[in-house]
C-alpha cells in the first residue's frame, strides 16, 4: 500500500497553543537535550562517588556501593521513574508532598523526577566503569603516592582518578548515547520529550511516518553531537606514551 507523505504537516498550526507541529517537535528536542544533560551530570557524579567507594579498603563503604549498584542496575528504568513520580512523594512529610504536587510546576516536577530516576539508573552503570578503571591502574601508582606522603584521599584525587577517567571516556560515551535513548522512557510519566511530542503529533494529525521519522532524525543529531564532543575531549586529555596517546 502506497504511503501518502505530507511533510507540510509540520508547518500547520497545532489544535492548541500558538505554535506549529514543528514547534512541538522542537520543544521535545530541547527538552530531550535538557534531560540528557542534567541526568548525565547526576549520573557522572553519583557513579564516580560510588565507584570510588567500591574500591576503598573499608569493607562497609564498599558494601554500600555494591548495594547501590545491585539495586539500580537490576531494576528496569521505568520502575525507577514510576517510583520517583508516584511512590516517593507518598514517603515524604505531607508538607513536602503538597509542595511537590501543588506548588511545584508540573512540567518541572516531571523533569526533576525524570532527572533523578534516569541519573541514578545510569549512575549504577558508570559506577562499575569507574571501579573497573580504578582497579586497572597498577597498584604501584597508589603505593608510590602513599610513600611520597600523600593521603589516600589525595592519591585518589591527584593520581588515581585522573588516570581512571581517561580510561573510562570510551565507555562513558556509550553511556551518554544510551542515556539519550533511555530518555524516551520518561514520556511514560508525562515528560515532554521527542517521543512524547511525536505521540501528540500522531494523535492530533494522524501522520505516523512523518512524526517518527522526524524524532529519529532528532535523536541521531543529538547522538552525533555527543560522539563528536566526547571524541574531542578524549583527544585533548590523552597522555603521550599511553594506549591511544601519541608518543
Amino acid at each position: 500500500m502506497a504511503t501518502s507523505w505530507n511533510w507540510g504537516i509540520f508547518l500547520q498550526p497545532t489544535p492548541f497553543g500558538d505554535t506549529t507541529y514543528l514547534g512541538w517537535i522542537w520543544l521535545g528536542f530541547e527538552m530531550t537535550i535538557l534531560l540528557a544533560l542534567s541526568s548525565g551530570i547526576l549520573a557522572f557524579l553519583v557513579g564516580s562517588f560510588f565507584g570510588v567507594l567500591r574500591t576503598l579498603p573499608n569493607r562497609f563503604l564498599a558494601f554500600i556501593g555494591t548495594c547501590y549498584v545491585e539495586l539500580f542496575r537490576n531494576v528496569p528504568l521505568i520502575i525507577h521513574l514510576f517510583f520517583w513520580v508516584y511512590a516517593m512523594p507518598m514517603l515524604v512529610p505531607e508538607s513536602v508532598r503538597d509542595w511537590l504536587y501543588n506548588d511545584l510546576d508540573p512540567m518541572f516536577f516531571t523533569f526533576l523526577m525524570a532527572t533523578i530516576g534516569l541519573g541514578l539508573f545510569t549512575g549504577a552503570r558508570i559506577c562499575e566503569q569507574v571501579r573497573t578503571a580504578i582497579i586497572s591502574i597498577p597498584a604501584g601508582q597508589k603505593n608510590a603516592a602513599i610513600a611520597l606522603g600523600l593521603t589516600l584521599r589525595q592519591s585518589y584525587l591527584y593520581i588515581i582518578l585522573p588516570n581512571a577517567y581517561r580510561r573510562v571516556l570510551p565507555p562513558l560515551t556509550s553511556e551518554m548515547l544510551n542515556m539519550v535513548k533511555n530518555s524516551a522512557v520518561a514520556s511514560t510519566i508525562g515528560y515532554i520529550d521527542l517521543t512524547k511530542q511525536a505521540s501528540q503529533l500522531l494523535e492530533h494529525a494522524g501522520r505516523p511516518y512523518e512524526s517518527f521519522i522526524a524524532i529519529t532524525i532528532g535523536y541521531v543529531i543529538i547522538n552525533i553531537a555527543i560522539m563528536l564532543i566526547m571524541q574531542f575531549i578524549e583527544k585533548r586529555v590523552r597522555l603521550p606514551g599511553t594506549i591511544g596517546g601519541k608518543a
